[in-house]
Order: structure tokens, then C-alpha cells, then sequence
């Protein structure tokens, strides 16, 4: 395409990598305290293993089992430039490095030295790096930790967004790298932009999918040099996207868009769940892609802060359309569990708003909104980030349980008491998990033995756990979803089923008992489509 002032659509297929560092961004890369801890524990880690022994990286790669391992994905001529980008980032992030190991040094005094008695004297033992962003606390068993005080790391020298990029490239590129272990180098097929997240160029861009902006006024508001217009300009195309799948005409539509992606609409509001959404692809499986949302979405719900539920590749994509966006209440300054409002609202979001469990919010005479509690799937870490979501639309009532575990029966009898029951059930049945250290490791400032660290597991209901649900809540449909199957996602969530893998043989004992009540179910899988008149 010629360089002109002719209006260009951006192609479908064009891929955008939010990165931190060069390393795929989730929300534990963007809070400071979080981020320093992975930039320290895994980052550095994993680029010196491939520096010192590619080649075990490059084995353990073909075993399927490892992908989701700690291991690059280069060939051995990539081994300077991962050096270069370690050492690069010793020499940028030293401060960061600096704030980590002065977690660590807190911790260690912490866990050795109070007694019970007041705190205050301790104050003078917290590292330089963490004056005045901490507070030192007890629980009532008078164990003490610490408290990071969030809003104030934001506006310190720890905030990441000098850190951060994007890239830009085409699909059909290749098959994409597991996002949490390989960094992305730079190469003449992607197009890196050094801007932070928030930069406003970015909705004008990903306005661009539906609405034709002038190729040159873009490059102005992103800041295309010369030598990057060529590249640049094969991201866009004269041709209009495709028309949408179908206009709405039910009263309710529910559409499943891949994992735990679910789209909610009624003639009046739309709702969409976990919003992580495929790239328009000529061959594959049927799916919904960005091309099939609507215009506006009202409200956006987010059900927990891990990477494959608060996406930032896609919704970065989505922020120009985003009315309302519904993250977890939080609990408030725990290293694991950052702050996800301060975490949006500092990558540009606005209307950023946090339900508390058992907290409706009305969204018209025909739509609610309540929050539920979630248990499970953290590692029994204190993590408040986490809620299931009933949707109340237009008489039918939705439960959407994302990777709820339901490890305490009890705890549904009393939501049921105060709730009833439901019409549909969406439950996440990815029942093996993986331990403790595989996404909290970097946080960890001691060492986990590691038949604790394999007890305490990332694992959604088993078939007798989330049969519990089915007989508690007396649903009419049952669908099993965010088991991260689709084959889009794999670079996100590393799972390859087999007929025999736990989670298939679970989800298929559900389905087959629920089929026999007279149920609708099914495990979801690439797209579906549920309506109501």
C-alpha cells in the first residue's frame, strides 16, 4: 500500500504484544511491588539459564508436557541477544532489583525477630528502597508482614511505564512462543513502539478495525518514524471488515468467544466476561473474533488477576469501547495480590470500579450485576482479586463461576439461601492445575519444599465438586468453559489435552450426569451461540 492521506482500515490479523522489559505484560509486571519481584526472581533468572545452557531450554521444548516450563524459545543464535537484553536490564532496572532484594531482606527480619511486641522499633530496619512505601503489620495471631502501600508506588521511581512497549506484527507469522517465559526480541517482521500503555494513539489505532482514519494522521499520533512507515503501513487495508456475525434479535444473546470469554447482550446493554478474544484467521476452527462485538460495551467484567482472565493484549484493544470496567474488590496492599483498579486505571481505563462480595449493581429494570464469592484456584494465598458474577437478564439468572473450586460445599448453601437458584451454570473444570511456584514463585521470598508447592494448586472443580453446584443450584443448561483449550490460546495457557487428561475425562462425567438429568450441556469449545426471545 502506498503511503497517502486515503482513509485505511487496521487489517484484522495484526497481532499487538503489550510488553514490559521486552517481556509479555500482565498486571504483575505494571504494579511496582510485583513487578520488581519478577523482573529479580524470574526474568533474569530465566534469560541467565538460557545464556549458560541453551541447548536444555531447546530440549525440554519438545517434550509438550514443558511448554508452560521456564524455558526461552531460541535457537541457540538468539543466545547474544537474550545477553545483551539481560544485561540491559540489570543496567535499567538496578533499581528494581534493589526494591526486590529489599523485600526480601524485610521479610527475612520479619519472620525472625518480633515477638509480638510493637513494630514501631522495626521501622528502623526497613531497606532504604522501602521507606514510606510500607507498613509493618500484625495479624491477630501476631504474625507480622508487610503492607505495600500501592497508590504511593505508582507516583515513585518504581512505576513501570518508562519499561513500557508495544509490538505490532501480522498473524501467520508462525505459531507464537508461551508468552510467560520467552521475551520478545526485536525482528524485521514486528514493530515496536516505545509508548506506554496509556498513550491515546492506541485507541485511535484499534478504532481503526471498524472506523477508517487517514494512514498518515496515525502515524502522526504514534509517532511512525521514516524508516518504520514501510513496515508500518502493511498493518492496514482499504478493504472494510467483515460484516458481523448477526444483529441481535432476542431478547438475551449470550455468545462464548474462547475460554472464559463470554459476550452477554440485550437490545439495550452489553456485558462482556474475561475478555480474551482471537484474531481473525482465514483457516481454523469457527470463532468469534473483535469483528463480531458490538459498538460499545457497557460494562466489562473481570473475575480474577490471573493472565488468562485480565488480558491486557485484548483489552488495550477494547479500552476505546469500555463504558464500565468491574474488577474484584481488593484487600489491599498484599504482594500477591496488587490492586487490579490501580492497575487499569494506571494503563489508561477509566470508570474503573471494584464489587465486593454480594454486591449488586443495577444496571436497569432488566439487568443486574451481583458479585459472589470465589474460593480456590490461588493457592490458598490471601487473594481477595477473585469473584464469580450472577447476571440477572431479562428473567433468566447466569452464574459464571470462572475457576471457582468448590472446595466448601457450604459455602453455596448459603449463596443458594440468599440467591435461589439459577437458570445457567458456567463453570471451569481445569481440575489439575498447576502448583504454587509456577506463578507466585517470583513473589516467594523463602523456599517452598516441593510436595507442599504441588499441594497447593492453580485447579479449578473436579466432576464431584462441580456436580455439587448442579445439584445446589438446579441449573436447566450446563456449560463447562475456561479450560484453555482453544488452539489460539496456547501461547497464553500452554495446555495441550489428550483424551486422557484429567480435566477431559471431568468435564466429560459432568456433562454425560447432566445430559441424563435432561440438561443442556456441553464443554465449550471455539464459539457458541445461547439466545432467548
Amino acid at each position: 500500500m502506498s503511503l497517502s492521506t486515503e482513509n485505511v482500515f487496521l487489517k484484522p490479523n495484526v497481532v499487538f504484544e503489550p510488553l514490559c522489559n521486552q517481556w509479555y505484560a500482565w498486571s504483575c509486571l505494571v504494579s511496582p511491588a510485583t513487578a520488581a519481584m519478577f523482573i529479580a526472581n524470574s526474568h533474569l533468572k530465566i534469560m541467565q539459564s538460557f545464556v549458560d545452557a541453551p541447548q536444555v531450554h531447546i530440549s525440554a521444548l519438545k517434550n509438550p508436557a514443558m511448554i508452560g516450563g521456564p524455558f526461552i524459545n531460541y535457537r541457540t543464535d538468539k543466545v547474544p541477544d537474550i545477553k545483551s537484553l539481560a544485561a540491559l536490564t540489570m543496567k535499567e532496572q538496578a533499581h528494581m532489583l534493589e526494591f526486590a532484594d529489599a523485600v526480601k531482606h524485610l521479610n527475612k527480619v520479619l519472620s525472625t525477630e518480633p515477638n509480638g511486641g510493637s513494630l514501631e522499633p522495626f521501622y528502623e530496619k526497613v531497606p532504604p528502597a522501602l521507606k514510606g512505601y510500607v507498613e509493618l503489620v500484625y495479624d491477630l495471631n501476631n504474625h507480622p508482614s508487610i503492607r505495600f502501600i500501592e497508590g504511593l508506588l505508582y507516583q515513585s521511581p518504581y512505576a513501570t511505564e518508562s519499561a513500557q512497549s508495544v509490538n505490532l506484527s501480522l498473524n501467520g507469522n508462525g505459531e507464537r512462543s508461551f508468552a510467560f517465559s520467552t521475551p520478545i526480541l526485536e525482528d524485521d517482521a514486528r514493530l515496536t513502539l516505545k509508548i506506554p500503555f496509556k498513550h491515546e494513539g492506541l485507541d485511535d489505532l484499534f478504532r481503526m478495525k471498524e472506523v477508517p482514519q487517514p494512514f498518515d494522521s496515525i502515524r502522526e499520533k504514534l509517532g511512525i518514524e521514516n524508516k518504520d512507515a514501510a513496515l508500518f503501513s502493511t498493518f492496514f487495508t482499504e478493504a472494510p471488515p467483515r460484516k458481523r456475525a448477526s444483529d441481535l434479535n432476542a431478547a438475551l444473546r449470550i455468545r462464548y468467544f474462547g475460554h472464559a470469554c463470554l459476550l452477554f447482550e440485550t437490545q439495550n446493554v452489553s456485558i462482556l466476561a474475561d475478555p480474551v478474544i482471537s484474531y481473525d484467521e482465514p483457516d481454523g476452527i469457527e470463532r468469534y473474533t473483535f469483528t463480531d462485538l458490538p459498538d460499545k460495551l457497557d460494562y466489562v467484567l473481570i473475575t480474577h488477576n490471573h493472565q488468562d482472565h485480565c488480558m491486557f493484549e485484548t483489552l488495550l484493544q477494547l479500552r476505546h469501547k469500555i463504558q464500565n470496567l468491574i474488577v474484584p474488590k481488593n484487600n489491599g496492599g498484599g504482594l500477591a495480590d496488587p490492586s487490579l483498579k490501580l492497575v487499569l486505571q494506571n494503563i489508561g481505563f477509566k470508570n474503573v470500579i471494584e464489587i465486593d462480595e454480594m454486591e449488586t449493581i443495577v444496571v436497569n429494570e432488566s439487568v443486574s450485576i451481583t458479585g459472589l464469592p470465589f474460593l480456590g484456584e490461588h493457592t490458598d494465598l490471601n487473594v481477595r482479586s477473585k469473584i464469580a458474577y450472577l447476571l440477572n437478564a431479562h428473567g433468566q439468572s447466569i452464574l459464571c463461576a470462572a475457576d471457582s473450586n468448590n472446595i466448601e460445599p457450604q459455602l453455596y448453601k448459603h449463596i443458594h439461601h440468599a440467591v435461589g437458584d439459577v437458570d445457567v451454570i458456567f463453570i471451569g473444570m481445569e481440575c489439575d492445575g498447576a502448583p504454587l511456584s509456577w506463578l507466585y514463585g517470583p513473589l516467594l521470598t523463602q523456599p517452598l519444599a516441593r510436595k507442599l508447592d504441588q499441594s497447593r494448586r492453580l485447579s479449578g472443580s473436579n466432576y464431584e465438586r462441580g456436580i455439587d453446584l448442579i445439584n445446589r443450584f438446579n441449573p436447566k443448561q450446563v456449560y463447562v468453559y475456561a479450560m484453555g483449550q482453544e488452539p489460539w490460546l496456547t501461547y497464553l495457557t500452554s495446555i495441550k489435552y489428550t483424551d486422557q487428561s484429567t480435566p477431559i475425562v471431568e468435564s466429560n462425567k459432568l456433562v454425560e450426569d447432566c445430559r441424563r438429568r435432561g440438561l443442556e450441556s456441553e464443554r465449550l469449545f471455539g464459539q457458541k451461540e445461547i439466545t432467548w426471545a
